[in-house]
């Protein structure tokens, strides 16, 4: 695939992703993970986006500090520009080989500036520190530092565990305060729920008077959440559909320009490349658009300039069609296999009562093998599946079919009946899909590379309002890397 409006390094991943905008331009510094081992040491490298379509890959940022080095690893931070001009990155450090209170590895947050416009950053080592007193030592990391100009003071947001309590609730998001961005004081916790082991990449941001707290977490879900208030200081009300996207999508962290908020994050792969692989940390660079809605609640789906990249459009299946099936199941599917990269809008109306619908991707001529995103209207979900499932042995019964669906990839929605649209982006083994341009589940798929699209419905019916198809020309530095999907240009 060519990597216009996704981005991923030559022979490496992209881990959390700490975004910064800037006259224009995002500053995407990432985790850069190599998967080598034995472990080099974990360090920032920068990509630069002027459309978030193409990404140039700057280089690293800051390097590991070496095998002795309390940044090791360095790990999710934040960037902040201070009154005087000057960049600031804080940071979480680590060293496998420095262990703490608890046992485990040190988590510390680090200090490191810019001068130069971020292109090289100068170490901090006096301004140091680890947890403060009733945390772990070994969960004390990124760091998200903000200006909080009512209160006259930068405030730090850290993921923290209490070092007491139910061990799977201990998370908290501790707070530490400072005047001049160098000495941290200890404050009241920001959030303190006592509901998940821990909450990671957490950020605040205001938009429109609405303040939204956004984190990661693994325990209940591994997936990325968020939290609205009124005020700075809470109290955080939960929205009814919290997540921003589903197992796939995970470390989401975000940024603004021109009043439109964009969260970055990435799309995991999956070891030996199959869809039964078990998820990998660190994927693939994913953007996704924020919208608010007037009651203050966030609806998510890809970028306009994602979307404007698959220009040639076409009919795959013809507007009005009425799929019925009242006790029963039917399909219709292309005539060809789809593109290797295509944009599926498919528009239908769902009847009421309808059990199943949507559409196939990748499909066998006879639409039984091939990838389903189904919606339930009974169960209010989106949900990926793929048929043939596993098997369990050589009986014809000796399959998964008690997991419907590939779990973790379900996402809570509403579907009443009447219109919808599904969208689906597919980029080689990336597949974005987002229903009524409010809820995205994002994920990769490998086993089929190549089938047919098509549209289906289960008990009930659907009419197909309009199932079209938009392709996007080889884009010319795909070309020009002689089949090297990973190569992008570097600036």
């Amino acid at each position: 695939m060519n990597q216009r409006g996704f981005y991923r390094p030559r022979g490496a991943w992209v881990g959390d992703v700490i975004p910064w905008h800037e006259d224009g331009v995002f500053h995407l510094f990432y985790l850069h993970e190599t998967r080598r081992v034995p472990a080099e040491g974990m360090p920032w490298h920068r990509v630069v986006s002027h459309d978030l379509v193409e990404f140039d890959e700057v280089g690293e940022a800051i390097a590991s500090g070496g095998p002795e080095a309390p940044d090791f690893n360095i790990y999710t931070g934040s960037i902040v520009r201070d009154e005087a001009g000057l960049h600031h990155a804080f940071y979480t450090g680590q060293n496998p080989a420095r262990t703490g209170a608890d046992g485990r590895p040190l988590q510390l947050v680090l200090h490191a500036t810019s001068s130069d416009g971020l292109r090289t950053w100068q170490r901090r080592p006096a301004d140091t520190f680890g947890a403060t007193a009733g945390y772990e030592t070994g969960d004390w990391r990124d760091p998200f530092v903000f200006r909080d100009d009512d209160a006259g003071l930068w405030r730090m947001l850290v993921t923290a565990r209490h070092a007491d309590g139910p061990e799977r609730r201990r998370g908290v998001i501790a707070q530490c305060v400072s005047t001049d961005l160098s000495t941290w004081e200890p404050a009241e916790p920001f959030w303190d729920p006592r509901r998940y082991i821990a909450h990671e990449c957490p950020e605040v941001f205001e938009w429109n008077g609405w303040w939204y707290l956004v984190y990661s977490e693994f325990s209940d879900a591994f997936t990325t959440r968020y939290r609205m208030s009124r005020s700075l200081h809470g109290p955080w009300t939960t929205p009814v559909h919290d997540t921003i996207d589903g197992r796939a999508y995970y470390a989401a962290k975000s940024a603004a320009r021109d009043g439109r908020r964009f969260f970055f994050g990435w799309i995991a792969s999956r070891e030996g490349s199959t869809d039964d692989g078990p998820w990998q940390w660190a994927g693939t660079l994913s953007v996704l658009e924020a919208t608010q809605r007037a009651d203050g609640t966030l609806a998510f789906h890809p970028t306009a300039e994602l979307r404007e990249t698959f220009g040639s459009t076409a009919t795959a299946l013809p507007s009005g069609t009425v799929l019925h099936a009242p006790d029963g199941y039917t399909d219709l599917l292309t005539t060809a296999d789809a593109a290797d990269e295509v944009r599926l809008v498919a528009r239908f109306d769902v009847a009421p009562g309808t059990t199943e619908c949507g559409v196939l991707l990748r499909a066998s001529p006879d639409g039984d093998e091939g990838y389903v995103l189904r919606l339930e209207p009974r169960r209010g979900r989106l949900v990926l599946d793929r048929w043939p499932r596993r098997t369990t042995g050589t009986e014809q019964w000796q399959i998964s079919g008690d997991v419907p669906y590939a779990v973790e990839l379900e996402r809570p929605c509403t579907i009443a009946p009447g219109e919808h649209v599904l969208e689906v982006i597919l980029a080689g083994e990336l597949v974005v899909a987002t229903l009524d341009d409010a809820t995205v589940l994002s994920t990769r798929v490998y086993d089929r590379p190549t089938g047919r699209l098509g549209a289906f419905v289960g008990e009930g019916t659907l009419t197909l309002l309009e199932f079209s198809t938009h392709t996007r020309a080889e884009h010319p530095e795909t070309a020009a890397a002689q089949g090297d999907p990973l190569a992008h240009v570097t600036v």
